[in-house]
Formats: structure tokens, sequence, C-alpha cells
């Protein structure tokens, strides 16, 4: 996935009410853009650090552009834009990139399932029957470690997905936990305990309902991002 326009670099002032975060331009412009992660950001941003953007023309857009990249205080890049994850995904599935899921003849975005009210990121349709496919961008990484967690707040509504896929897994169907880690410089993936150990729970007894986990790491540059290799999962 190329970023298209070309992202623009500048320099990170404050993010701040979720949603909005100024910044520097290279060439001095001050600017308010739309930060579009509803997480912490925790270890993801650094005041100061280089931010690429993507900038609208659109009239009807209340600020000029998009945070899409940031530096991490490891000196690693994040796509903080997690509304990139799934359209990423796809597009990796599309190219069978990613081989676990290989092989299906149909896919459906935003399919309602479950008994909570909730819709599956993909449904695969194969031959012999459908996986349903959550996706959850990846973007908190430490110092020390190439080991990246998820998530980076307590996430009650990612419980609930992991409550629905267990749901399939013991009716048969297959159920698929996949983290696309949006961070460079990362060789593995983990729950991140000490942030939502509801999570951490939700997670393993998921994989024990027969949940399967996935994980895949991108290679990000501010010209593209794509996913390129399989991450373990350290349970």
């Amino acid at each position: 996935m190329r970023f298209s326009p070309d992202l623009e670099l500048g320099r990170l002032i404050q993010r701040y009410k979720r949603f909005l975060a100024d910044i520097e331009t290279a060439s001095g412009e001050l600017l308010t853009i739309h930060c579009p992660n509803t997480g912490s950001m925790l270890n993801c941003m650094v005041p100061g650090g280089e931010v690429w953007f993507s900038r609208s023309n659109d009239p009807k857009r209340k600020l000029p552009g998009t945070w899409e990249i940031g530096e991490t205080p490891q000196g690693r890049l994040a796509c903080v834009n997690t509304g990139r994850a799934n359209p990423l995904v796809e597009e990796a599935l599309r190219a069978g990139v990613i081989h676990e899921l290989d092989g299906f003849t149909g896919l459906k975005r935003e399919v309602a399932y479950g008994q909570e009210n909730s819709r599956i990121d993909f449904r695969l349709d194969y031959p012999t029957g459908s996986a349903f496919v959550e996706v959850k961008s990846v973007t908190l990484g430490f110092d020390g470690t190439a080991v990246a967690a998820f998530p980076d707040a307590v996430t009650q509504r990612g419980a609930k997905h992991l409550r629905e896929l267990a749901v399939l897994a013991r009716e048969g169907v297959r159920a698929v936990q996949l983290y696309c880690v949006n961070l460079t410089g990362i060789e593995a993936v983990r729950p991140a305990e000490e942030i939502d150990p509801g999570y951490a729970a939700a997670l393993r007894e998921a994989v024990a309902a027969g949940v399967e986990v996935l994980a895949y790491g991108v290679s990000l540059t501010p010209q593209e991002i794509r996913v390129d290799r399989r991450l373990p999962v350290l349970l």
C-alpha cells in the first residue's frame, strides 16, 4: 500500500483531546491535524519527534490533514492511523501473503455475527466453510526488546471480540484473531497483561476454545506500508 498522495514531514508539538495533534511542518507551518487513533498511543510518539501526515484539500473537512506515521521513543516508526490496518490486511489476503488464510473464494467486510451485537472485520468463504477474522493494529513497543504488545489501553471491546470468536470456535467455525503489527523493528507479539489483564485472560481463553491467533509484521516507510512476514505470538 503506497501512501497517496505523498505524505508530508513535520514535527509533533502535542497530541490532545485524543483526536487532535498540533504539528510544525518542514516549512515552519503550524497545523492542527486529525489523530486517527482511539488508544493511548503509549510509547508511540515523541514531542518534537518526526511525524508524517497526509494533507487534504477537501473544503468540507475541519482539519487539513491526518497523522499517519510517528517516530517512537525507541527510534522506530509506527503507523498510528488505525484505519489503515484493515485495508492493509485485505491487500495482503488478496495477494496471498497470509499463507494460513490462502484459498478463499469470497471476502466480505464488516459482517454482523455473534451474540453481543458484533461485526467481524472479514469473513472469508472457502469451499468447505467460512473463517471469521478479527484484525487488531499493534503499535506498542518498549525499550530493550523487539516484542510488541496489545492493547495499549484497557479495551472491553477487544475482549468482547475474543469472546465472540471463542463462541464460534466452540461451534466448529474457524475463528482467527490477527494482529497487524504496524511498528518497525519487531520480532514477536504478546498480550499487554500489565495494561489490561482482562484482555490477556480473554485471549488465552479464546485460544483454549480453538481460536487461531496470528501476527504479521510490516515494512514501513513514509512512502509505503505492506505486510511482509509472520511473527510469533507469545502467550
